[in-house]
C-alpha cells in the first residue's frame, strides 16, 4: 500500500512537510508556477504539517523551523478534529478564491488536484466519527487503525535518535501517545453513543493486538528502540530510564483504559460485516468509496467491473495452469493445490521467513536492473523488504509500502505479513515485490518526490486510485519486462494477484452494499482464486475496517491501461513507452479523472 505512512498519508488525500523550512527551498516554486500561487500551496502545506507533525518526521522535514515538530504528535481530541475541519474550509476558500482561467497548464493542474484533496476532506469530515486506516474508516479504533497500532512502530523506525535533543523528543512523543490513547479512547465512546461499533470479530483482533502491547517497560518496543538507539549514540542510559517511567505511569493506564472500553463495546457487538447497518452507513461507504477510488461510480458499477475484469484474468489463467498440466477443476481449486506444494513454501520459522524476505530483496535488486528498458527517470533513493513486526501482524494488511525520507536519510520500505509463510508461496511474492517496490510504489513515490517540476504539496500527496493503479500496472510491467520467462509459477502468481484485485471489486461491495458477510466474502475469495483462508480473512476485515479502498487498484490499473492502448491506437510506430511513462509520472500523483484528461491532452499533442 501507501508511499507514506498509510494513516499520515491518506488522513486528509494529501500529507505534509514544509518547503519553507528546509534550505535552498524558500521562495523556489516549479518553472512554469507564478510565485504567488507557490507561496499559497507553501502556506498550505506549512499548515498541515503543523496539524499533523508526524507527517514531518516521515518526510525527513522536522528539521530547522520545524525542528519543534519532532516533539509532538497529532492532536487526536475533540478540538484537534475540530480543528482539522476548520483548517479544511478555510484552506478551501482560500484556493477558491483563485480564477482557474488565469493559471498556466501547469497550474491548472495542480491547482484542480489541491482543491481536489481538500473537497474530499471535508466529505469525510462531515461524519463526526471514524478515524483511518487505508482511507476514511468508521472506526477510530481497530485491527488497522488507532494509536496504539500505530504509534510505536513509528516511533522505532521513523523517529530519529541521533542527539540528545532527538531523545528527548522522543520522550515527549512517547508521553503524547498516552494521549492519543485516551483521546481515541474518548472518540471510541462517542462514536458508540450514536451506534457506531465495530463488528465482533474485528474487536476480538484488536484486542488480541491491544494484549500484545500491553507489556511490561523492559519488553516494550518504544522503551526497547530507545534504549538501543541511545546506547548506540553515547547518550546513556538515563532516557530507557525516563522511558521506562512513561509508559508504565502514563501509556499502560491509557491502554488499560482502552482495553476496558473495547471489552465492554466487545459484549455488545454484532457479527454483520458491513457499515450498512449503521444509519448513515451507506453515505459513508460512498463518500469512502469515492475519497479512494478519485471516481463517481456507484457500489452497483464497481461490482459489476469488478465481476467483468474476474472473468476475462480467469480465462487467462485457465490457459497458463493447463499449460502447467494442471486442468481439472475450478481456478480456485487449481491455484488452491499450487499454495499446497512444498516446493513453494517457506518454513513458518523465523529462519524460513528471513529466507523469503532474502528471496523478495534478492528480486528487488534484480528488476532494477531492467528498469532502464521502460523509464527514461530512476529514483535514486534505496529500498528493502522487511517484515511485519510480529506483535501487528494478526491484524496488519498481508504486504504494505513506506515512503523513503525525502533527504534519503531512510530507505523506502516494503513490508511483508508473514504470520504464517504458507500464505506466501514463492511463487507469489515476486508479483508483490513488484507492486509495492520497483516499478510500483516505491518506483512512483520516489520520482514523485524527487520530481522538481511538482510543487512539494503535491510530492507528499496521493491518491489511492492513481497509487494502487499505477502498482498493479507495474506488475503488468514486470511480466512485460521479462521478469517470468524462467519462472511461469511466477506469471501465476502475476495473474492470480490481477484476479485477485478484481475480486477485491466483488468483495468490498459486496460486504458494505450487498450485504455479504464475514464468512462469505473470505469465502468467496477462496473459491474463486484458491486463497489461503488466513489471508483472506486479514483481507476480509481490512476491507470491514476501512471500505473503499480495496477497489482503487483495479479501477486505478484499468485507467492506465486504457491510456496506453488509447496513446498506441492514436500514435501507432510512434508510440514511445518511456514517453508514455514519462507523462504519466511526470504529471504527478492525480485523481483518476485528471488523469485521463491530462493523458488525452499529452496524445493529442503527440499527434500535432
Amino acid at each position: 500500500m501507501d508511499m507514506l505512512d498509510r494513516r499520515l498519508f491518506l488522513l486528509t488525500g494529501a500529507a505534509g512537510g514544509a518547503c519553507l523550512a528546509m534550505p535552498g527551498w524558500a521562495g523556489a516554486q516549479p518553472a512554469g508556477r507564478s510565485p504567488e500561487l507557490a507561496r499559497l500551496f507553501d502556506q498550505l502545506f506549512q499548515e498541515q504539517l503543523r496539524l499533523r507533525p508526524e507527517s514531518a518526521t516521515q518526510l525527513g522535514l522536522d528539521k530547522g523551523a520545524n525542528a519543534n515538530l519532532r516533539a509532538r504528535l497529532t492532536d487526536e481530541s475533540p478540538a484537534g478534529r475540530a480543528a482539522a475541519k476548520a483548517q479544511t474550509q478555510d484552506q478551501l476558500k482560500r484556493l477558491l478564491a483563485i480564477d482557474p482561467k488565469t493559471l498556466s497548464p501547469a497550474e491548472r493542474v495542480d491547482w484542480e488536484t489541491v482543491v481536489y484533496t481538500r473537497r474530499a476532506s471535508a466529505e469525510v469530515q462531515k461524519f463526526d466519527f471514524g478515524g483511518f486506516g487505508y482511507g476514511p474508516s468508521p472506526y477510530v479504533v481497530s485491527q488497522l487503525t488507532g494509536a496504539y497500532q500505530s504509534v510505536p512502530d513509528f516511533l522505532d523506525t521513523k523517529h530519529p535518535i541521533e542527539t540528545r535533543a532527538d531523545a528527548e523528543a522522543f520522550l515527549a512523543r512517547l508521553s503524547a501517545f498516552g494521549d492519543q490513547l485516551d483521546a481515541e479512547t474518548a472518540q471510541m465512546r462517542h462514536d458508540a453513543g450514536v451506534g457506531v461499533i465495530p463488528p465482533d470479530f474485528i474487536l476480538d483482533t484488536a484486542l488480541d493486538q491491544m494484549a500484545k502491547t500491553r507489556v511490561p517497560a523492559a519488553e516494550a518496543t518504544p522503551v526497547r528502540s530507545i534504549v538501543r538507539r541511545a546506547a548506540a549514540k553515547g547518550l546513556g542510559d538515563s532516557y530507557g530510564r525516563d522511558a521506562a517511567r512513561l509508559w508504565d505511569g502514563k501509556i499502560l493506564p491509557a491502554l488499560d483504559r482502552q482495553i476496558a472500553l473495547a471489552r465492554s463495546l466487545r459484549a455488545k457487538a454484532v457479527h454483520d460485516a458491513g457499515i450498512w447497518r449503521f444509519r448513515e452507513g451507506a453515505a459513508f461507504y460512498e463518500t469512502a468509496l469515492h475519497n479512494t477510488t478519485t471516481t463517481r461510480l456507484s457500489p452497483a458499477e464497481v461490482h459489476k467491473f469488478g465481476l467483468d475484469q474476474a472473468r476475462a484474468i480467469s480465462a487467462r489463467l485457465d490457459t497458463l495452469l493447463k499449460a502447467q498440466g494442471m486442468s481439472r477443476g475450478t481456478i480456485g481449486e487449481r491455484m488452491a493445490a499450487l499454495y499446497k506444494d512444498p516446493r513453494q513454501l517457506y518454513p513458518n520459522t523465523d529462519e524460513g521467513k528471513a529466507q523469503a524476505i532474502a528471496y523478495c530483496n534478492a528480486r528487488l535488486a534484480a528488476i532494477r536492473l531492467r528498469l532502464p528498458t521502460m523509464f527514461s527517470r530512476l529514483p535514486t533513493y534505496q529500498f528493502e523488504v522487511r517484515r511485519v513486526p510480529v506483535q501487528t501482524e494478526a491484524g496488519a494488511a498481508s504486504a504494505f509500502s513506506q515512503a523513503p525520507a525525502i533527504d534519503g536519510s531512510r530507505p523506502g520500505l516494503v513490508y511483508f505479513n508473514l504470520h504464517d509463510s504458507a500464505e506466501w508461496p514463492k511463487f507469489c511474492l515476486a508479483t508483490t515485490v513488484y507492486h509495492e517496490g520497483l516499478p510500483g510504489h516505491q518506483f512512483e513515490g520516489g520520482l514523485a518526490l524527487s520530481n522538481k517540476g511538482l510543487p512539494m504539496i503535491r510530492k507528499a500527496g496521493g491518491f489511492s486510485g492513481y497509487g494502487e493503479g499505477w502498482a498493479l500496472y507495474a506488475e503488468q510491467l514486470a511480466d512485460e519486462m521479462g521478469m517470468y520467462d524462467d519462472d511461469p509459477l511466477g506469471r501465476l502468481g502475476y495473474l492470480k494477484f490481477q484476479l485477485f484485485r478484481a475480486n477485491r471489486c466483488v468483495v468490498d461491495t459486496g460486504i458494505h452494499h450487498l450485504r455479504w458477510s464475514r464468512e462469505q466474502a473470505i469465502r468467496y475469495f477462496v473459491e474463486q482464486e484458491g486463497e489461503a483462508p488466513g489471508f483472506a480473512t486479514r483481507e476480509v476485515e481490512r476491507y470491514c475496517s476501512t471500505p473503499g479502498q480495496a477497489c482503487s487498484y483495479k479501477l486505478g490499473h484499468s485507467v492506465f491501461v486504457r491510456l496506453r492502448d488509447k496513446a498506441k491506437a492514436a500514435l501507432g510506430p510512434h508510440f514511445e513507452i518511456k514517453a508514455f511513462h514519462d507523462a504519466v509520472l511526470g504529471i504527478g500523483r492525480v485523481p483518476l479523472d485528471i488523469l485521463e484528461a491530462e493523458g488525452d491532452r499529452w496524445i493529442a499533442a503527440q499527434r500535432t
